[in-house]
């Protein structure tokens, strides 16, 4: 019988250590998982904010890749873009707008001129629906020169006799209409109108204007090219657009050109900027 006790005694011990023995095994296990979440926590912090740094020099480097903007895609007219990335048109651009560097021309005249003009010649362009960049032309055509040129054209917008008759405009011994900036302008629109209903691109507008809309269609016929850019004109007519874009870019950005900008043109531009805001 004693012996049947402790033969019974002995099971109960190997039970309770069987069960001790699970125990502990668990308590190791948890304790072995706890250390390696404790040593894998700091490293995927470490690994997150690599990736973080890593994130914001790439969006720093593209924000530094996408800041700087060329000349050319600054540059336009009548909102037609330069053509990018060709090296003849960007020289040539850069050329001309040298050349009206307040250190090449030496004056403030055109700025004088741009603040009592364009209050006049902007709303009538806005009425017969011409782009605002046409108001350059007469800068570019009688700006820095008055007077008749050798093939008879006079005024704010240099018409010929015959083509301002053909808008409106009286042209006699007596009076000559061309002269007078309001009603000058308002045939400058009708023309320009008119060109466009031809050419339906304001920038060979421009160009014919220059040069005349049936020599323009001919030489658009003839090379079998409508862009302006790409075409070989007459040197004049070939630096016209380039000479609007620049006449723009050192009135609507003076001091970057050099120039000290009137307080005329400075109030008038401000008042201007007002008004769109509003």
């Amino acid at each position: 019988m004693f012996a049947g006790v402790l033969k019974l005694l002995t099971k109960k011990r190997r039970k309770m250590i069987k069960k001790h023995i699970i125990t502990c095994t668990v308590i190791l296990a948890l304790l072995v998982m706890a250390k390696v979440f404790a040593y894998n926590m700091p490293q995927a912090a470490k690994s997150l904010l690599k990736e973080e740094k890593n994130t914001t020099t790439t969006d720093t480097v593209t924000q530094k890749i996408e800041e700087p903007v060329s000349l050319m895609a600054q540059l336009n007219f009548a909102e037609e873009s330069l053509p990018q990335g060709d090296a003849k048109v960007e020289r040539k651009m850069k050329k001309i707008l040298a050349a009206f560097n307040y250190s090449h021309l030496q004056t403030n005249r055109l700025h004088r001129k741009a603040a009592e003009w364009f209050p006049v010649i902007e709303p009538i362009l806005a009425a017969y629906g011409i782009p605002e960049d046409f108001k350059y032309v007469p800068l570019v055509e009688s700006g820095l020169r008055e007077g008749v040129s050798p093939k008879g054209a006079t005024g704010f917008w240099q018409f010929m006799p015959g083509t301002a008759r053909s808008f409106g405009l009286k042209v006699n011994s007596k009076v000559d209409e061309r002269k007078n900036l309001r009603k000058s302008t308002v045939a400058a629109a009708k023309y320009i109108k008119a060109l466009y209903c031809v050419f339906d691109n304001w920038t060979l507008v421009a160009a014919a204007y220059n040069v005349g809309d049936n020599h323009m269609q001919k030489q658009i016929d003839r090379q079998n090219q409508d862009n302006y850019f790409k075409m070989k004109l007459n040197r004049e007519t070939a630096g016209y657009v380039y000479k609007l874009i620049s006449m723009k870019a050192i009135l609507e950005h003076p001091a970057k050109y050099g120039y000290k900008a009137p307080k005329e043109l400075l109030a008038y531009n401000a008042e201007k900027a007002a008004s769109a805001a509003e």
